[in-house]
């Protein structure tokens, strides 16, 4: 009778056990197995959050069907305690395992939103940008451009989730004053700008920032890399370079920016600038004229006048010898090491082609006729 019993025992132990087994087995295999969802989502993890409470989100979100599964699938792979706060993408059809491994990897949230300040040479926006999960891209959602009006609803949206990222980019060629004053309109700013620095001394580039981060700091950063590019640049310099100090550098670089918004032209004008200095021709150029005019606090937005081609201002290159005083735009990297080192050619002369880029020249015959081919084309 025992030995009945005990044989009993056995069996229903090995059968229990075979479907414990068989249990764990379709469990680790729905664990691997195809999602419910049916397209790509963001799901965002507080802050403070944990996998019990996770699960729960997952379910209304659609990407799993079974929490208790998915609760002890994490636990078995050990990851209960990697939990990371973020919004990440999950995509059609990801698994309980691969919601797993994009819930606790290292690097940052794979989704998300961020607003954008965008310092322009003409005008200055705010940009709204998000994650689209279908292709794991930014896009804008919306755009304002600054001092038109009442921000959007889309702004104030993103402003009240404290996951939204914060961006100012500057483009090359907008002034002091111009950033100054959009850093002043950026309302996730404080903070005062403080005195500004001298014209130039502000690196185009694209900053991350803080909701709340100060302006005068910001601006400090964007002088301190200008600093860097300069002193980079001037240590590599050519060695017939007809300028003095960084601070010409930075002059210099400014026109060249104006001057083409083409990269392989760069080279080629700051050689035509290079080689003016050098036998002592005067620049001739006006975009240094109409900062004389402006300042950089405004789009001349109209031609120049023969009168202030003749005025003796400290800008008006058709007058002075040499640079103007100060800079006349913020250059970027590429026309600071531009005109650093100029390409080596015999051109004095450049004159608008009519299709955005320069007709280069050696002699003053080459130039007119440039000119003349530029003006029959009907500019």
């Amino acid at each position: 009778m025992r030995k009945a019993l005990a044989s009993n025992a056995l069996m229903f132990l090995i059968v229990g056990l075979i479907g414990f087994g068989g249990v764990l087995a379709w469990g680790k295999a729905q664990f691997g197995a195809v999602g419910p969802l049916a397209q790509a989502i963001c799901f965002t993890v507080p802050n403070g959050s944990n996998f019990s409470k996770v699960s729960d989100s997952l379910l209304d979100a659609g990407a799993i069907d079974t929490p208790w599964i998915f609760r002890i699938g994490v636990r078995n792979s050990g990851k209960s305690s990697d939990l990371k706060a973020g919004t990440f993408v999950l995509r059609q059809g990801v698994s309980m395992q691969g919601i797993t491994d994009e819930l606790t990897q290292s690097g940052a949230a794979s989704c998300g939103s961020e607003i954008v300040l965008r310092v322009g040479v003409t005008r200055s926006d705010l940009q709204m940008r998000e994650v689209d999960p279908s292709t794991e891209r930014m896009v804008t959602t919306a755009s304002f451009v600054l001092g038109s009006g009442e921000l959007p609803s889309e702004y104030s949206r993103l402003r009240a989730d404290d996951a939204t990222a914060y961006r100012v980019t500057m483009a090359e060629g907008a002034t002091v004053w111009l950033v100054a004053e959009a850093l002043k309109q950026a309302e996730f700013l404080t903070g005062n700008v403080g005195v500004l620095p001298l014209e130039g001394m502000l690196a185009p580039d694209s900053y991350a920032v803080v909701a709340g981060g100060d302006r005068g700091a910001l601006m400090a950063r964007m002088v301190e890399k200008q600093e860097e590019r300069l002193a980079a640049a001037w240590a590599v310099r050519a060695t017939d370079l007809p300028i003095d100090s960084p601070a010409d550098l930075l002059v210099l670089a400014s026109i060249i920016e104006k001057e083409t918004g083409i990269a392989e032209e760069r080279g080629l004008v700051a050689g035509v600038f290079a080689n003016r200095l050098r036998r002592g021709i005067r620049l001739q150029t006006d975009p240094s004229v109409i900062y004389g005019i402006t300042l950089g606090k405004e789009i001349l937005g109209r031609g120049l006048r023969v009168s202030e081609l003749r005025a003796d201002t400290p800008y008006n290159t058709y007058v002075i010898n040499g640079l103007p005083v100060t800079a006349i735009a913020n250059p970027g990297k590429d026309a600071i090491e531009a005109a650093a080192n100029p390409e080596a050619t015999d051109f004095i002369f450049f004159v608008a082609d009519g299709t955005g880029g320069h007709a280069f020249a050696a002699t003053l015959a080459e130039h007119n006729r440039n000119v003349a081919n530029w003006r029959a084309a009907g500019n």
